[in-house]
């Protein structure tokens, strides 16, 4: 049985070669994609990959803390591995983020791209249909200008921001870009009110009223859906629009895992729903909503607005599922290119002409990590193997103690 021998935390920090404006945290310039990347390796030398945003080095103690819950682990025991996350989680951290590390390992061992590990019949995919998903909120003028060159790169739809200080603004925008690119071009909205970020700017606070008023103008506009239109805990609120409207109503991509997007599930709060396996518990709870979404004849498409590694988690996870649409594909130029996005990869993910992108048919997540960009982008802040890990322990507690905790552990 391959066991855990290794784990590397890097702080990762790539400049943008222009400021970015994310529409979800109101009037605050990002300058860099920013990232924190977990290296585990197996005791017959299998190395596993994964990452989670961070805004600055929040995760400087995370090593100390998470490296004896993890340490010695099969790679294959998801459920010990969630539940190990899970008693982190209790002291206030919560690392859904590693979680596809073990499933990049599990992968590798079975020879199998995780995709094919999530689905009930392996099934070849060789590509998915992407959409823009736009980053920043702008005015119809300067909207209008990047829609042009969007249709260039071959996307065959867009999903807008909005959240402007009057819905005429909002609806504005959506109707002056459906006028540029006509009915067969797909148009999805995202009013980011799920959760709310005010340490910048107040950004409008959307009611069940303004929402519902909201959706239907998206009616009219044939919008394919409205993402976050309000508080992603209002879920009785989020059941009231959905039956008021028949614009799609979509979420759920930073829920704190299965336990949360459960209750939205059973109370009707979404159309479409969208588990980031980065963020909302990980891949096993993105492979629960998915067999839920097929079960109720629900749509799903996960979240991906972070990084390249996530995208590429959660490509595999999208492409176990067999009703596919259309994957979110982060892109807001000049700021947020897969040249930053996916600097310490070895290429970037690229959108064809025919607006998709590949799917990795390598084993594990497919994640190829640029050693020579990771050195330049990244800073190794955490080493532990079970020497390490020893000679902690000793120091902290006496040989006796640590010769008995690692007995107890061995029988177990």
């Amino acid at each position: 049985m391959s066991k855990i021998q290794r784990i590397e935390l890097f702080n990762v920090d790539i400049p943008l070669k222009k400021p970015f404006y994310p529409s979800w945290i109101s009037g605050y310039p990002q300058l860099h994609n920013r990232f924190t990347l977990i290296r585990l390796t197996t005791d017959d030398g299998i190395v596993g990959v994964s990452a989670g945003v961070s805004f600055e080095t929040e995760r400087q103690g995370l090593g100390k803390l998470i490296g004896p819950y993890l340490m010695g682990l099969d790679p294959t025991d998801v459920g010990k591995i969630n539940q190990r996350l899970k008693e982190v989680s209790y002291l206030g951290w919560r690392n859904s983020w590693i979680e596809p590390a073990f499933w990049d390992i599990r992968g590798k061992m079975e020879g199998k791209p995780v995709y094919k590990l999530l689905q009930e019949r392996e099934e070849e995919v060789k590509e998915v249909r992407v959409y823009c998903s736009t980053g920043e909120i702008q005015p119809a003028k300067k909207r209008l200008e990047s829609i042009d060159k969007i249709r260039e790169l071959g996307f065959k739809a867009v999903k807008l921001r909005v959240r402007s200080a009057t819905m005429e603004e909002d609806v504005d925008i959506v109707r002056e870009v459906r006028k540029r690119v006509g009915d067969d071009f797909g148009i999805m909205v995202d009013a980011n009110q799920g959760w709310l970020v005010t340490i910048i700017d107040e950004p409008p606070r959307w009611d069940l009223g303004r929402a519902i008023s909201y959706a239907r103008e998206c009616e009219r506009l044939g919008v394919l859906w409205l993402e976050e239109p309000l508080d992603m805990y209002a879920y009785d609120d989020l059941s009231a629009l959905r039956e008021a409207t028949k614009t799609p109503i979509a979420g759920g991509e930073l829920s704190a895992g299965w336990h949360e997007l459960k209750i939205m599930i059973e109370k009707g709060c979404f159309n479409i729903y969208q588990p980031d396996a980065t963020f909302a518990g990980g891949i096993s709870a993105s492979r629960k909503v998915m067999e839920e979404c097929l079960r109720r004849d629900l749509g799903f498409s996960p979240h991906t607005w972070t990084n390249g590694i996530g995208l590429l988690i959660n490509l595999q996870v999208y492409a176990a599922f067999p009703r596919k649409t259309y994957l979110e594909y982060p892109y807001e130029s000049p700021g947020w290119i897969p040249a930053s996005r996916d600097a310490v990869l070895e290429s970037p993910i690229v959108v064809s002409p025919r607006g998709t992108i590949p799917v990795p048919n390598t084993p594990g997540l497919g994640i190829a990590i640029n050693e020579r960009a990771l050195r330049k982008y990244g800073k190794k802040f955490y080493t532990l193997t079970p020497f390490r890990l020893a000679v902690q322990s000793i120091r902290r507690m006496g040989l006796k103690t640590t010769l008995e905790l690692a007995k107890k552990k061995g029988v177990r």
